[in-house]
């Protein structure tokens, strides 16, 4: 493909033309610059010679004089008959307003915009002359179609299924969004086939009442349109195998996300008993991985919600992502939710991320491709608007580091109320903005010695947990204890496996004490800090 870029007039300013013309180069065009300062009739000769697929117009000095400038130059592509290809502006928010008002530009480019914003329609631009219009559909070829730039995820679910489908298709339109993920309401993940068991006046409560595959196919059509966005959805609580089956084939489920310990008796968000949880959990894991499904197992965070130590998270991490490995997955996500416990410092929460990426990235090969998503904290974020605006942005900032395939948005208002298309869109620019600073140049924080050595130690840590695990296994006379669903929720019972925020739970022992008081989340009695091995012997069997 061909482009042709020219500042008009007496414009001299091609900072922002430069920009545009070196991406385009990059991406794979032809391109021709003719500088700054160039009458529209030079500009109309060379389009006319050359017959460029794009012609790319930049103006900053002002509204009136750009008007009589356009005015004249489409006047010209008219006459000769040149208007059969894509017209670009870029300027100032003022010269914008006067360039969309002619309706002859297929894109506007007036400073709001990140430079991925230009990369992605010139991508767009090329996939349509090679004869397809849509992004990619799969998860992994989306993540290769953007690089390097992540993908943006938010999930949505409102009261009612009419809500919710105009909001996605406002999603959709913004092109601002890689995956949607469907939010459906509690009654719908636990009893979706069961509705006799539902309870009415909980319709819509934390999602969409979703109640019939025709819901599900209903919010997947709202998504066709602009940037045809992935979709997921919620994995439910209860039936998760035949869940997998019905988004699969409604909504070409971009991942599932599937827990090991948890939708159990352990959280109560069903009342399945753990080892019926866990081994149902991992049939679910492996249909999808048998049907192409990507797979995320979000166990790591649920830890971290309740309070688990530091070690204890990075060990989970080392477990699920063995068991991903050995069920078959092709495709794993692994979530790092930022400031969770909200008490981790910035330089701890890095410490104890990378400990788990390193562990989760030593399971790759040819076929166990690993993907890093990124999230803000939900125990961290304040009901002040403002105070979570500055909140998401920060921590999407230092956790730019973690070089995210996939960026999971939190709105700023979630704390408040649930999202609607308005926040999410404007908490994915603050996001947008604060990863493309990020991207000129962050810090080397893994040169810091203290992250250094905490990495390392929580890494060391957190293999004698799963060793424990092990050993624990083979007592039991199990073959493989990391994928054996009595050995892992015996575990959980006995307190191999434990947090602060398990107490009273009546499954785990709950007996963890924690000190959090620098910034880090380590385990304690009598304030002292103890290794696990110190922490196993005083703990166990007791």
């Amino acid at each position: 493909m061909k482009v042709v870029g020219a500042s008009i007039g007496s414009d001299v300013h091609t900072a922002g033309l430069i920009t545009f013309l070196n991406l385009a180069k990059k991406e794979g065009y032809e391109v021709i610059n003719l500088g700054g300062a160039v009458p529209v009739e030079k500009l109309v000769e060379v389009i006319e010679r050359e017959d460029p697929d794009m012609v790319s117009i930049s103006y900053r000095l002002g509204k009136e004089p750009l008007k009589k400038l356009l005015e004249e130059f489409f006047y010209l592509i008219d006459r000769k008959k040149l208007g059969n290809r894509k017209f670009i502006f870029g300027g100032t928010i003022e010269t914008g307003e006067v360039a969309r008002s002619f309706g002859r530009f297929h894109e506007v480019f007036d400073g709001r915009q990140e430079i991925e914003d230009i990369v992605m329609l010139l991508r767009g631009e090329k996939r349509k002359s090679q004869g397809s219009e849509i992004p990619p559909q799969t998860l992994w070829e989306r993540v290769d179609y953007k690089k390097p730039y992540p993908l943006f995820r938010h999930h949505i679910g409102l009261p009612t299924i009419d809500e919710t489908v105009r909001e996605i298709e406002i999603l959709s339109e913004s092109g601002l969004l890689d995956i949607i993920s469907l939010a459906p309401d509690q009654n719908a993940q636990q009893y979706f086939f069961e509705p006799e068991k539902m309870d009415p006046k909980q319709d819509g409560a934390g999602g969409a009442p979703i109640r019939s595959v025709e819901d599900f196919k209903k919010l997947y059509e709202a998504t066709r349109r602009g940037n045809y966005p992935l979709v997921r959805c919620y994995a439910g609580t209860r039936n998760l195998l035949r869940m997998s089956k019905i988004l699969k084939e409604t909504i070409n489920n971009a991942w599932a996300a599937i827990p090991i310990f948890w939708y159990s008796e352990l959280d109560r968000r069903s009342e399945r008993p753990l080892e019926e949880a866990i081994e149902e959990n991992m049939e679910a894991i492996k249909w999808n991985a048998e049907n192409g499904v990507p797979v995320e197992i979000n166990d790591a965070h649920q830890w971290g919600l309740r309070f688990a130590h530091d070690a204890l998270v990075v060990a989970d991490t080392y477990i699920i992502t063995y068991i991903a490995k050995k069920l078959g997955v092709k495709h794993y996500v692994q979530q790092y939710m930022l400031m969770t416990p909200h008490f981790l410092s910035p330089k701890y929460d890095i410490a104890k991320n990378l400990a788990m990426k390193e562990i989760v990235k030593s399971f790759e090969d040819e076929s166990f491709k690993t993907y890093t998503m990124i999230r803000a904290g939900l125990l961290s974020m304040p009901a002040d608007e403002h105070m979570a605006m500055g909140q998401l942005v920060s921590e999407m900032f230092y956790g730019a580091y973690l070089e995210p395939d996939i960026v999971h948005v939190v709105a700023y208002s979630e704390a408040i109320e649930r999202a609607k298309s308005k926040e999410i869109m404007e908490s994915v620019k603050m996001v947008k903005r604060a990863l493309a600073i990020a991207r000129e140049g962050l810090p080397d924080f893994e040169k810091d010695p203290l992250i250094k050595e905490r990495k390392a130690h929580l890494k060391n840590e957190a293999m004698v947990i799963v060793e424990a695990v092990k050993n624990l296994g083979k007592e039991m006379g199990s073959e493989d204890p990391l994928l054996d669903p009595k050995v892992l929720g015996k575990a959980v019972r006995i307190g191999i496996l434990d947090a602060m925020g398990l107490s009273g739970s009546g499954v785990a022992p709950g007996k963890i004490e924690i000190d959090f008081s620098e910034g880090k989340v380590d385990p304690v009695k009598d304030g002292e800090i103890l290794s696990e091995s110190e922490r196993l012997r005083r703990f166990l069997y007791v």
